[in-house]
């Protein structure tokens, strides 16, 4: 009963300790901290308020004192690591401070004032990957923050341009020691480590296939593929100007049969095509559809047709290739999305290419030019965007990824029909 007693007077002396010292009278809150003090011995939060007391009194190695004492009674406090930090700052010991606050995350690694407080320590003492690293760290904690000060915010901006200013720093100096060696190889064949480098510097995110239908496994995850993967290209980018006519013909026909790119079912909930849907800001005319020849739409582009059938595109029964010309309004933009299926490649021939016109797959953007044409992966997250005042257009079509073989396209084109006749529905497992 007697030590029930004591710890409840300890416990009111205490309360009545923080009640005065948050009323501004410091002296009678020392007053009851060394009265626990006589009567418990080395108290943690006693020790505490005499050594916050010392810190207000610029008396930094007489706080430093208190809070290791504090400590010694209550190991596992970080609070108490920071206000020894705190302490060991105002006394000017860098390797103190260091000492205190990596206390402090041995405790709780996730400390964010100990994080925060390391990278400004770090900082000030000019070693500036050391303070980048927990500046880092700082970033990826604030995710974390229920609540966000004023204050807060200008300490992550300070850390969002630090770490910007490192890795600027650090790949300027990458570029300039590879600079040499990278000028005597060409741009296509040091692609690869070009991505890997820039990744590890933070310059680049590297993306991912991400197929929502039919998915072949082990291919490489390729952005634009290498036009040596495709030689016939530039036979179809020296029919451009023939193409684009048939186009400009459809255009300015009373009746285009331009149709919109992005038809939802009725009923289908709000999402990041709702902006798009049943609307000619993303318009398509279809030569073919699914693997099957509109004779109708080819009979109007006749000369496109040709071009196209003499390529050697995708064909899956009912589902590849598809040929259409896509067009984008002025001020449309498609968001960042990623396709069905990676047995395809997606071919771009630009016709009507105005200004302010680009593309994204994955980390790398480019512009189209008209007759230029590409070929990428489209189940790697990809956006265009038209911010002229014209209309864009260009021809897409698709062909068999690159890195697919004979054998295995042969048994892709035999899976579906003796899935079909079993009555598996995988037709939307590949589409446009």
């Amino acid at each position: 009963m007697n030590q029930i007693v004591g710890h409840r007077e300890i416990e009111t002396l205490l309360g009545a300790a923080r009640q005065a010292q948050r009323a501004g009278n410091a002296d009678e809150a020392a007053r009851l901290c060394r009265l626990v003090l006589a009567t418990t011995g080395d108290h943690p939060l006693a020790l505490n308020i005499l050594g916050r007391q010392a810190l207000a009194r610029a008396a930094p190695i007489e706080a430093a004192a208190l809070f290791r004492r504090a400590i010694a009674a209550d190991p596992v406090a970080p609070e108490l690591h920071i206000n020894l930090a705190t302490a060991m700052r105002e006394s000017g010991n860098d390797d103190g401070e260091q000492a205190a606050l990596e206390g402090a995350l041995a405790i709780d690694q996730r400390h964010f004032m100990a994080l925060v407080r390391l990278a400004e320590l770090f900082e000030r003492r000019g070693e500036d990957d050391r303070a980048a690293e927990r500046w880092s760290g700082v970033l990826a904690m604030s995710v974390l923050l229920e609540e966000r000060t004023p204050a807060i915010d200008t300490m992550l901006a300070h850390a969002h341009a630090f770490v910007a200013r490192q890795q600027a720093a650090f790949a300027e100096a990458v570029d300039t020691g590879l600079a040499r060696l990278r000028d005597g190889i060409a741009a296509g064949d040091r692609r690869r480590v070009d991505g890997c480098i820039d990744a590890l510097i933070g310059r680049r995110r590297i993306y991912t296939n991400i197929c929502s239908g039919l998915h072949v496994p082990f291919l490489p995850a390729d952005e634009f593929f290498d036009r040596a993967h495709f030689p016939w290209l530039a036979q179809i980018e020296a029919q451009t100007d023939i193409i684009r006519t048939e186009l400009e013909a459809l255009l300015a026909a009373d009746s285009p049969g331009i149709q919109p790119y992005v038809v939802m079912q009725p009923g289908t909930p709000e999402n990041k095509w709702s902006a798009l849907d049943n609307r000619l800001d993303w318009g398509a005319f279809h030569l073919w559809k699914n693997g099957v020849r509109d004779d109708a739409a080819c009979a109007r582009c006749p000369q496109t047709a040709a071009a196209i059938e003499a390529l050697p595109l995708a064909n899956l029964p009912a589902r590849a290739p598809s040929v259409f010309f896509s067009l984008l309004r002025p001020g449309t933009r498609l968001p960042a999305h990623t396709g069905v299926s990676n047995v395809r490649a997606i071919i771009h021939l630009p016709l009507i290419v105005p200004d302010k016109c680009g593309f994204r797959v994955g980390g790398e953007t480019r512009e189209w030019r008209v007759g230029e044409a590409w070929a990428f992966d489209d189940t790697i997250e990809h956006e265009a965007w038209n911010r002229s005042d014209q209309l864009r257009a260009i021809l897409i079509f698709d062909v068999w990824n690159p890195y697919l073989t004979e054998v295995e396209r042969d048994v892709l084109r035999a899976f579906f029909p003796v899935a079909d006749a079993n009555g598996y529905d995988l037709r939307a497992q590949i589409g446009d």
